[in-house]
């Protein structure tokens, strides 16, 4: 199996950055009361001229905890404010080098889950499991923490360990110690599978590289005479929303990659130009750990009928984010909008169904082949035999 190496860059699916002037324009904001924050102004002179401490006073800490206190009322576990600092440090997870045990976490009832352990991470190694709980880190509960803040304190220097209090989805308790590295993951694997007349894709993440890995992986293959593709999406937690874009382009004829709707623009639904192979049956493997731009993908193939998708439901992540700096450094990741599969199904909190469920004892990829052979040859849409319907 071919594997190329590339830094982990990304966090979640975004879009391009709106501007922040026309948030003004909402409907709804110009109804907001002109003296609905004077309660706060109130309090904070309260503070500032009779808290019997006033030498530990910090007017700034005072500020962004306010809107801290704004963002997290919203009880959205994708919706952060960052201070100046947090701010530079979520940067470097997006641009450059980092140190840490290479999980994916969101909040799930405002408690640090696994959304996946990333392959080949020490995290991986220590036994990480998708649907994990962090419920304590280096002995420190995480509950109030946002989502940011359960991420910094688990990151630290390479060669560093970081113990994790978790409870796994069967109710059990563990500390699992992990020692932290430079989190480095693949961004597309590939071989041929079926004695070379199937060939193999796993997208690992949807990153700026992944569209000219995925390329490089798709030349490798006589694509005129294979019968059919398995892309694994497994334990993907997605990436940037224009990458997932350029890899369904590959393999969708025109129609709708993903529909979007957002409080701005209203509903906007975005489409395929048209693949530039030939067509054959594509097998889509999922699992808990598939979110996000995962899903828009998946989504998209099945929607239009260029394939199926097999394994576990998927993680059910159908909210995009917009990341807006402000002045002095400090900025709001907030989210902007939900999006639908191209037949309109909800993704949020919910996820993808596979049309073919596979159980423990199974093999996802031996699946794929067996659908792949009975649909050689066919055109769309393709069939599900009796046998293996769930």
């Amino acid at each position: 199996m071919k594997r190329r190496r590339i830094l982990r860059r990304t966090l979640a699916v975004t879009i391009p950055a709106l501007l922040i002037v026309l948030a003004f324009a909402v409907s709804g904001v110009q109804d907001t009361p002109n003296d609905l924050f004077e309660p706060v102004l109130s309090v904070y002179y309260y503070i500032k001229y009779h808290f019997y401490q006033p030498e530990i006073i910090d007017d700034q800490k005072a500020l962004y905890g306010a809107m801290k206190g704004m963002v997290e009322q919203l009880g959205d576990p994708y919706s952060e404010f960052f201070t100046p600092e947090e701010k530079k440090q979520f940067d470097a997870t997006m641009d450059g080098e980092f140190s840490g045990v290479g999980i994916e976490i969101t909040l799930e009832n405002g408690i640090p889950t696994v959304i996946t352990p990333l392959i080949g991470s020490p995290a991986e190694a220590a036994g990480m499991q998708v649907g994990d709980k962090i419920y304590s880190i280096d002995g420190e509960s995480t509950e109030g923490n946002t989502l940011t803040e359960s991420a910094f304190k688990i990151r630290g220097e390479i060669g560093t360990s970081v113990t994790l209090g978790v409870q796994h989805e069967d109710g059990t308790q563990e500390e699992i110690t992990i020692i932290r590295d430079t989190i480095v993951i693949d961004a597309v694997e590939y071989n041929a599978l079926d004695d070379g007349n199937i060939a193999y894709i796993r997208v690992l993440r949807f990153e700026s590289d992944t569209i000219s890995e995925f390329d490089g992986a798709l030349a490798a293959f006589d694509l005129k005479n294979i019968t059919g593709l398995v892309l694994d999406l497994r334990n993907n937690p997605g990436g940037s929303m224009s990458v997932a874009f350029s890899i369904v382009h590959r393999l969708v004829d025109d129609g709708v990659i993903v529909i979007t709707r957002d409080r701005l623009s209203g509903e906007k639904k975005f489409y395929a130009r048209g693949n530039q192979i030939r067509n054959f049956p594509v097998a889509v493997l999922i699992n808990r750990g598939s979110a996000s731009a995962s899903e828009i993908a998946a989504g998209a193939i099945r929607d239009n009928d260029m394939g199926i998708l097999i394994g576990e439901q998927s993680f059910g992540k159908g909210v995009y984010q917009t990341l807006i700096d402000l002045e002095d450094g400090s900025a709001l990741k907030l989210t902007m909008g939900e999006y639908f599969t191209p037949k309109g199904s909800v993704v949020n909190g919910i996820g993808l169904t596979p049309d073919i469920a596979a159980s423990e004892d199974q093999d996802p990829i031996d699946l794929a082949i067996e659908w792949i052979h009975a649909n050689a040859g066919r055109t769309m849409p393709f069939d599900i035999p009796a046998s293996m319907n769930r």
